[in-house]
């Protein structure tokens, strides 16, 4: 009963970061020309930074759009789907995809923030790509145990 209400505020969490990050993209043209206004970089490299961000978090929305798919599954209690095995594998490719625009970032400015991104979804996106295979295997073993009852 706890566990379900830890999913239910997680899903609703996830919901929300969702939605405000279509916002963020969306708003990312006002964005940055406000911030070029503190930050003469941004002004600079205006249109090289509005493309990395935006694709970088189109790559999150989809990331987020994963997720709450599979906390559907969650609160129907059936988590061991192949959907959720696609999704892990999918969100493994957004996060790599994410390093790697990160990385081109490193070519406009160096700083601390882009390294603990790249850092933060190298790491996110093994662990998806590991977690992928546990859910697979644990697909198989849950088909073969209700094959045997």
């Amino acid at each position: 009963m706890k566990q379900m209400k830890l999913a239910k505020l997680t899903k609703g969490i996830l919901d929300f970061m969702f939605y405000s990050g279509i916002v963020v993209c969306l708003t990312l043209p006002l964005s940055l020309k406000f911030v070029g206004n503190y930050y003469k970089l941004f002004q600079e490299y205006y249109y090289e930074l509005l493309v990395l961000f935006f694709v970088s978090g189109a790559f999150a929305v989809l990331i987020i759009l994963e997720l709450r798919r599979m906390f559907s599954t969650v609160l129907k209690e059936d988590c061991f789907v192949e959907d959720n095995v696609r999704a892990l594998r999918r969100m493994g490719n957004y996060s790599f995809c994410i390093t790697f625009i990160s990385l081109l970032r490193l070519f406009v400015a160096v700083t601390p923030a882009t390294l603990v991104i790249i850092l933060v979804f190298v790491i996110a996106g093994l662990f998806s790509k590991v977690l992928a295979n546990v859910f697979d295997q644990a697909i198989t073993y849950k088909l073969e145990n209700d094959l045997t009852i």
